[in-house]
């Protein structure tokens, strides 16, 4: 069938390259051309026929289901739509040009025009005849009545004025006397003249082609010499480049108008038979091919998409058998190599994939678990991976600053703002990227102690680097703790001892000597007898403070406490001994009360805060306003938060970062410890303080205790 195929094939080209060389070549085609014509049809005809019984073999395969007969017959209708298609849309948009193109160029504006440019060209030769014609009678007037040797004299400035490209003296006989032009002397033979019909003002004009091939417009006037013999004056006149090939063109194309004109019809049946076999000869060709490679290509595109269909379900060990050595076979051979790389890069993908998924969660337990935080940057400077101890430490969302770049931290989180110009100004100030910075920063509304580690990635090419930092506020503030206690059992150890010696003393002075002086004197001594004893017990009051400072707490003092009955009675002595002292507003909203702690040392904490509360709306009082003071008391989880707020002034920047510290206060008489102590016992009671402005104004503190695990246990049981 192949084999058919191709001689078919063959002999289809032949034919219609002959019929159409037949179609050019007048004298082959009036031989030839119906032979050929007959010789193509029967050619079409077993195309016809041929591509019919394929058809039907593979209707015969699909309705038997045949393996490979779908993927033929698709592809014997891909190959049929990509031929038969474009093909009779070429035909038709072919037959209408030639048919309506063939009409046009035999339009009858066609035939005017080419008539018009015949006689327009006519008409330029005509003027260049009547231009020689007036050239010659004014070269005539110029020789007459001179002898012959005068006139062959003067023949050259006539040639020269006229501009002509020959000039040449004719005698009656027609013999050329003398002769001049652009070249030289030129060679003419004698010009026969009919002297009858030419007169000095009416010249013999005519075009003729000249010695060399030029064209040229001839002009002939007669004139007399002086022996009164008859003679002519004969100019010639190049006729320019363009008139005369553009007449040559206009003139051919008028005669080829006419031919095509008279055969038109049988020009048109004569492209439309060779257009018509060409597009039968063309589409059944293709239909013939279309079906040979179908088949040929079936058996093995089908394996290989049986194939494909495995490797796509995961299995990767699929092969095919190779039986062939052309391409086919070779894409056989490349899809089993393909496969098998496939299982082999899967094999290692699996590994590789468990050794990442183990690495990174090897890594982000680390993470996870590290204290410190830990911040990565790439090296324009945007956040890739934060932990969350980074998060807890600056109380911000990291994840949402992920990519963001570090000078943008603090339009997007103002509170950062002071973080990443530290971290910025480390990496800048470094010149191997690796720094160490301990610094100050408030985080939460706190100050807090922040130990910064930075360094730029090992290996990394692109400059990325990496910061470390812990907060180390809670050691800073135990070594703090722990000197302060140092010193307050110190001085409480060996200033206290001799303050009570030196107040008898100041006292005995008074009692021995204020009966032998004078008033005078007497006035003297009890006002310095006064002033050593007030600052003695100023100093017992500042001592007594460093030893509740210093004191530990007692082994066992930690006991179950009703939080809500120790707190309304401080409340209570607080609205009975201060008179004229503000409302305390206690807002209990806590379903439980027990915490573990020790009453006394609990006691002092919350008379501390209110005295200080008091005393901070006092000073707003005297201004005019109305002094509010307020404990709000909710939970947590299981945690018990107590905050006192007031409306005082609030607390100074520079004394809410310290406000914990021994000796920082903002009372002209306070002595800086009662904050300091609070904040030392609460440490004590496992619990935690913070320190606040209040969004409305005024001090605010929160304070936190665990909930006694007994109270715990209690609720669980109860909900159960």
């Amino acid at each position: 069938m192949r084999l058919l195929w191709l001689t078919l094939a063959v002999a289809g080209a032949i034919g219609l390259s002959l019929l159409s060389l037949s179609a050019a070549n007048t004298a082959l085609f009036q031989r030839y051309f119906f032979v050929l014509l007959v010789v193509n049809i029967v050619v079409v005809a077993v195309l016809v026929g041929a591509v019919g019984y394929q058809g039907w073999q593979i209707f015969q395969a699909r309705r038997a289901q045949v393996f490979g007969a779908k993927l033929t017959t698709r592809l014997v209708a891909i190959f049929a739509g990509m031929t038969v298609l474009p093909g009779f849309l070429l035909y038709a948009v072919s037959s209408q040009f030639l048919s309506s193109s063939i009409e046009s160029w035999a339009d009858v504006k066609i035939d005017k025009g080419l008539s018009a440019g015949l006689a327009l060209a006519q008409f330029l030769i005509r003027e260049q005849e009547n231009e020689a014609g007036q050239s010659a009678v004014r070269g005539g007037a110029r020789l007459s009545g001179l002898s012959d040797g005068a006139a062959q004299q003067r023949l050259a400035a006539v040639r020269e004025e006229t501009k002509a490209n020959v000039a040449a003296i004719i005698s009656d006989g027609g013999k050329v006397l003398s002769a001049q032009s652009l070249q030289g002397i030129p060679k003419l033979d004698p010009i026969a003249l009919d002297w009858s019909t030419i007169t000095p003002q009416l010249p013999a004009t005519t075009t003729e082609s000249m010695s060399d091939g030029v064209l040229a417009a001839r002009a002939i006037v007669p004139f007399a010499n002086d022996g009164k013999k008859p003679r002519a004056l004969a100019l010639w006149f190049a006729v320019p480049k363009d008139i005369r090939e553009q007449s040559e063109i206009v003139n051919t194309a008028y005669v080829g108008y006419g031919n095509f004109v008279n055969g038109r019809d049988f020009l048109k049946q004569l492209y439309s038979s060779t257009l018509t076999l060409t597009l039968l000869l063309a589409v059944f060709s293709a239909l013939g091919l279309a079906m040979v490679l179908a088949e040929r290509f079936a058996l093995p595109l089908a394996r290989l998409a049986e194939g494909t269909r495995e490797v796509a379900q995961g299995n990767y060990a699929a092969r095919q058998p190779v039986e062939s050595s052309d391409e086919l076979g070779v894409l056989t051979h490349s899809f089993n190599t393909m496969t098998l790389q496939l299982e082999e890069a899967q094999a290692r993908d699996v590994a590789a994939r468990r050794q990442i998924e183990t690495s990174n969660a090897y890594l982000e337990s680390v993470l996870k678990n590290q204290s410190a935080g830990v911040l990565v940057f790439d090296s324009r400077s945007r956040l890739k991976v934060a932990n969350t101890s980074a998060t807890v430490i600056l109380q911000a969302p990291l994840e949402q600053l992920r990519e963001e770049f570090l000078g943008q931290w603090g339009d997007r989180q103002p509170a950062l703002h002071a973080f990443a110009e530290l971290l910025k100004r480390g990496f800048s100030a470094s010149r191997d990227g690796s720094w160490q910075r301990q610094s100050e920063l408030m985080i939460g509304g706190n100050a807090r102690t922040l130990l910064i580690r930075g360094s730029r990635l090992p290996g990394e090419t692109d400059g990325g680097t990496i910061v470390v930092f812990d907060d180390v506020s809670e050691v800073i503030q135990a070594q703090r703790d722990t000197a302060w206690a140092e010193v307050a059992r110190r001085l409480a150890h060996e200033i206290k001892n001799p303050l009570t010696p030196i107040q008898l003393s100041a006292e005995r002075l008074q009692m021995k000597l204020a009966p032998t002086l004078p008033p005078e004197r007497l006035a003297i001594l009890t006002r310095a007898t006064e002033t050593i004893v007030s600052q003695v017990d100023a100093m017992k009051s500042m001592v007594n403070d460093f030893a509740t400072y210093a004191r530990q707490p007692k082994p066992g003092s930690m006991q179950p406490l009703n939080v809500e009955t120790l707190l309304r009675d401080v409340v209570a002595l607080y609205e009975t001994h201060h008179t004229g002292a503000p409302h305390v507003h206690l807002i209990w909203a806590s379903d439980i009360t027990m915490i573990a702690g020790e009453s006394t040392r609990l006691r002092q904490v919350f008379h501390n805060l209110l005295q200080n509360a008091m005393d901070a709306v006092h000073e707003r009082t005297a201004g005019g306003m109305s002094p509010e003071v307020s404990i709000r008391v909710y939970r947590e989880s299981d945690v018990l938060v107590l905050v006192f707020e007031d409306n005082g002034p609030g607390f100074a920047e520079a004394v809410k970062m310290r406000a914990f510290e021994p000796y920082v206060t903002s009372k002209p008489k306070g002595t800086g410890l009662g904050l300091a102590i609070v904040k030392k016992i609460i440490d004590e009671h496992h619990g935690e303080i913070e320190i606040a402005n209040a969004p409305q104004g005024g001090a605010q503190l929160t304070l936190r205790f665990p909930i006694h695990r007994q109270a715990l246990q209690t609720e669980l049981l109860n909900a159960n």
